[in-house]
């Protein structure tokens, strides 16, 4: 309880922190914010590691996609890998919900760096340009995009079947998909306190090449995750 509060108290005081020391950076290159978003995903493991305990596996950086274009699909079980696959990979562009976007600051960091929102389970002016948004980013930008499959936090033994989206981003696209499993919920679920001397594992898998049916595409990439998750749980 204690270390919980403990946690809590530092890791929301040092992202305020960055956002404030970066709010100049609003008015420069973009690149000098994405300086900051790294340095909040280092924040985030130093807190856990730091405060719970928590040791962070990374299995098979091998497997990281170099030189090319990618795309990123990862499971999500809580806010950690929102924060710091920022440390692992270059500038990712993170495909996330409309509503974010409009907390304070925060939210006008996530516009800053590119992120692309999406209003979930409703079809609205916004969201039918959405792929097309997606298509004109990767054409311009050697960034990978991140997207969450499963649509929202989930709880580690969850295996929700995956939203048709990451399919149509994949057939649209037509350049691979890095798979990602995080156990990150077993340390920091979306709900309740945090866990004490537990690890989290990003483990990185072999990507998916472009060219396959998306229905083929999406069965797989489910299939990879959830093995995966299996594995590491």
């Amino acid at each position: 309880m204690i270390r919980n509060l403990i946690f809590s108290t530092f890791f929301f005081t040092g992202i305020i922190l960055i956002s404030l020391i970066f709010l100049p950076s609003f008015f420069l290159p973009q690149k000098y914010v994405l300086y900051g978003g790294k340095l909040m995903g280092y924040w985030t493991g130093f807190c856990l590691k730091v405060f719970l305990s928590t040791r962070i596996i990374i299995k098979g950086e091998k497997n990281i996609i170099k030189d090319k274009k990618f795309f990123i699909a990862s499971s999500h079980q809580s806010m950690f890998e929102t924060f710091y696959l920022q440390t692992i990979y270059n500038s990712p562009v993170f495909i996330l919900k409309k509503e974010l976007l409009f907390i304070p600051i925060f939210g006008w960091y996530l516009k800053k760096i590119g992120s692309i929102s999406i209003k979930r389970n409703k079809v609205t002016k916004d969201n039918l340009g959405f792929f097309e948004e997606i298509s004109l980013l990767t054409t311009k930008s050697n960034r990978p995009i991140i997207i969450f499959p499963q649509g929202t936090r989930v709880l580690p033994d969850e295996r929700p079947p995956f939203k048709k989206g990451v399919s149509r981003i994949y057939e649209e696209l037509k350049i691979p998909c890095q798979p990602i499993a995080i156990n990150s919920g077993f340390v920091w679920p979306k709900k309740g306190f945090k866990n004490l001397d537990k690890t989290i594992t990003i483990s990185i898998l072999e990507p998916i090449s472009p060219g396959i049916e998306k229905e083929e595409f999406i069965k797989t990439l489910e299939k990879k995750i959830y093995t995966e998750l299996n594995s590491i749980n």
